[in-house]
């Protein structure tokens, strides 16, 4: 089963999701491509009991709270 991760409602288009705990500027283009971040985050990229996407276990949220997939599909990769 495949389902969209959704921004929670009240988000503004273009606001960066974040991860508690991680902090910096986002990777460019050429160091995604390069680097190939997306193959190493990837792995670590999963919901967790109540559909929340998360990375290692920590929720992918924006200002207006946590980004949710679609039916709340538990316990599920994203990528």
């Amino acid at each position: 089963k495949v389902e969209f991760v959704e921004p929670p409602l009240g988000a503004v288009v273009g606001e960066r999701v974040m991860v508690d705990g991680f902090v910096g500027e986002p990777a460019t283009e050429n160091q995604i491509v390069k680097k190939k971040v997306l193959n190493a985050i990837f792995p670590d990229l999963t919901t967790d009991d109540n559909g929340v996407a998360t990375y290692k276990g920590v929720a992918l949220s924006t200002s207006a709270g946590p980004c949710v997939a679609q039916n709340k599909l538990a316990n599920a990769p994203v990528g």
